[in-house]
């Protein structure tokens, strides 16, 4: 595998978790709780948007030339697709899209910090840096929403714990590495997640302790964004997403 190839796969890997939180979240669009929170989850998913065509935009350059960000997004298949498999799974309902996007907000808190001070890819570095301020915003907002329910009423402690135990089996895909990663920490691109996960793990304890909610004990975890396997929910967010891009591809907007 070249640096190019192994790069190329890491841009789809971020690119592909974030653009599927962005269709999560536009999922949730006009269903929020009240008006200033469904602007909320509205403007963190065009973060999350826009994260994933900076990615995808690097990725197109990197690899097939004549592949557009939109071609990435929208043309390739569900085993071509690399995202995290936490960040495919449905919102469910309120509890659920928080703690799914909480999760990844603490790990790419973490990540993005590393990747700022750290990676020798220049276009790596300054997304990270530029990511890292719209993270903040993501991992406050959604902790004080997880504090504010995890102690609020018997069933909304009970809803939002459900929610934990539901999808931290997810997690650990977040810290899987293959040779993918291996040759960019070589090259001092990226850095081993393994360091980063006690971090991750000491944020996420902070708030569970804050709002009386516990972690579960781990146990088996779902694996395989690496090798871009995904459970059945991924099919069915890209046929909406892709429809119209796949029933007129020739259209121009």
């Amino acid at each position: 595998m070249t640096k190019n190839e192994a790069l190329l796969k890491y841009c789809l890997r971020l690119g592909d978790t974030c653009l599927i939180l962005g269709q999560r979240m536009a999922e949730r669009c006009s269903k929020g709780p009240f008006l200033e929170e469904d602007i909320a989850m509205s403007n963190i998913g065009l973060d999350f948007f826009g994260q994933a065509k900076t990615m995808l935009t690097y990725a197109s350059e990197i690899g097939d030339k004549n592949k557009t960000p939109d071609d990435l997004a929208f043309k390739r298949s569900e085993r071509e697709f690399f995202n995290s498999l936490l960040s495919e799974r449905p919102n469910t309902h309120f509890g659920y899209t928080l703690i799914r996007n909480f999760f990844h907000d603490v790990f790419f808190f973490n990540l993005y910090q590393r990747l700022a001070k750290e990676s020798k890819d220049e276009l790596i570095a300054a997304f990270a840096a530029k990511s890292i301020k719209e993270v903040k915003y993501h991992l406050r907002h959604n902790g004080e929403w997880i504090i504010r329910l995890g102690d609020g009423t018997a069933e909304s402690h009970t809803k939002i714990q459900t929610a934990i135990n539901d999808l931290w089996p997810y997690t650990g895909d977040l810290f899987e590495m293959d040779t993918v990663d291996e040759l960019l920490i070589q090259e001092n691109i990226t850095i081993d997640l393994k360091t980063i996960k006690s971090d991750w793990l000491k944020t996420i304890k902070n708030v569970f302790n804050q709002a009386t909610l516990s972690i579960p004990v781990d146990g088996y975890m779902h694996t395989g964004r690496l090798e871009g396997i995904h459970s059945e929910v991924l099919g069915n967010l890209l046929a909406e997403m892709q429809y119209i891009p796949r029933s007129y591809p020739d259209a121009k907007w």
